[in-house]
């Protein structure tokens, strides 16, 4: 745990810096087979053939599919979570506006197609983000909200605490709300994401 906590704190200087060089005719290519055939069944040649280059040329910028298509979710990530946090941006503290956040993205998930994808074709894959290890758009997540729970600690807004285990904890208590989307449709999402904001807010409270 020690280790992975590191991990966040180091990853929030390169935090929106695209790790590979991939055009986006590529990236457009593997959302659109994601969305089409699910994960598992998403293969190298079927992105080259809706992208219109050649296998090798695929291959020379990624080692296999699964690289290539968390690249893609990971971004889709990245821009999702900026969306949710410009959405509560008018929030008078850096905690209202953490708790704004985290509830924002988990409702932009629960409409996010690619997300949805996966719900429908593949939701295994989720499991092992709940019981055995950190998924990237969870290492996205703890670096945003560590640079968040900074600001709130700054402006006063946030008890103190170290910032690396705190992200890691809200981020490990959220994760169920995304991948109990279907439930959260179910039963009512607005009532219980209005229930998480208020847990947020006052699990970080002074």
């Amino acid at each position: 745990m020690t280790s992975q906590c590191h991990n966040i704190g180091s990853a929030e200087a390169g935090l929106g810096v695209l790790t590979r060089d991939i055009p986006q005719p590529i990236l457009d290519a593997t959302r659109a087979s994601v969305l089409a055939v699910g994960v598992r069944r998403t293969t190298l040649t079927d992105v080259a053939r809706r992208a219109g280059v050649s296998r090798m040329t695929v291959y020379r910028l990624v080692p296999d599919v699964t690289t290539l298509i968390l690249e893609v979710m990971s971004r889709e990530f990245a821009a999702l979570f900026a969306a949710a946090e410009s959405e509560a941006r008018r929030r008078r503290t850096a905690r209202t506006r953490i708790a704004a956040t985290t509830a924002a993205v988990v409702r932009r998930l629960h409409d996010a197609p690619l997300f949805h994808r996966v719900l429908d074709v593949d939701p295994e894959l989720l499991l092992p983000y709940l019981t055995d290890r950190l998924g990237t758009t969870q290492r996205i997540a703890a670096a945003h909200i560590r640079r968040m729970l900074a600001e709130g600690q700054a402006d006063g807004s946030v008890r103190r605490g170290d910032l690396d285990t705190m992200a890691l904890a809200l981020v490990l208590m959220v994760t169920p709300f995304v991948v109990s989307a279907r439930m959260l449709d179910e039963v009512g999402s607005e009532p219980l994401l209005t229930e998480l904001e208020r847990i947020v807010d006052a699990a970080l409270r002074p």
